[in-house]
């Protein structure tokens, strides 16, 4: 069997770039519905989240563009990669979202995907896109901080 390749933190995969591109205003966990061989792959952290997106159809949530590799020993019964995935969230959370995706400019991200008692949970943000000059802000304001944390290690 593959080794996990957890992080620190406990993810099996997280979305660096979403933070970077978007404002996120809030965040939700949500489950997600896989098959057998698909849990067996995100649990050897063999999924990609950069280019995914959250969509909501029919009064349920869709995460979609989410690359989920196919489990090594999973002959026939493999799922295809880039499958549509429903997201397990209350009827109320769904419906907050789906008022949210309304308004212009407003779009659901994933943010990182972990484990949680042996289930897949995916952490979704709800996201306002940034201009160029606000990506340049958080730059700077990043290597202010390192640029502080060194100094202040230095000193004592």
């Amino acid at each position: 069997m593959a080794k996990k390749k957890q992080r620190a933190d406990g993810a099996l995969a997280t979305n660096n770039k979403a933070r970077y591109n978007y404002a996120i205003a809030e965040t939700y966990e949500a489950g997600i519905e896989l098959t057998g061989t698909e849990i067996k792959s995100v649990r050897a952290s063999k999924i990609t989240i950069g280019d995914g997106f959250v969509q909501v159809r029919d009064g349920q949530a869709w995460l979609d563009n989410v690359h989920i590799s196919p489990f090594e020993q999973g002959n026939r019964f493999n799922h295809d990669p880039l499958r549509s995935r429903r997201l397990l969230l209350h009827k109320k959370e769904i419906q907050v979202l789906q008022a949210v995706v309304a308004q212009q400019g407003k779009t659901i991200v994933p943010l990182k995907v972990y484990l949680k008692r042996g289930f897949a949970k995916v952490l979704i943000g709800v996201a306002t896109g940034k201009h160029n000059y606000d990506k340049r802000e958080t730059i700077k304001r990043r290597d202010q901080d390192r640029e502080l944390h060194r100094t202040l290690k230095k000193r004592y």
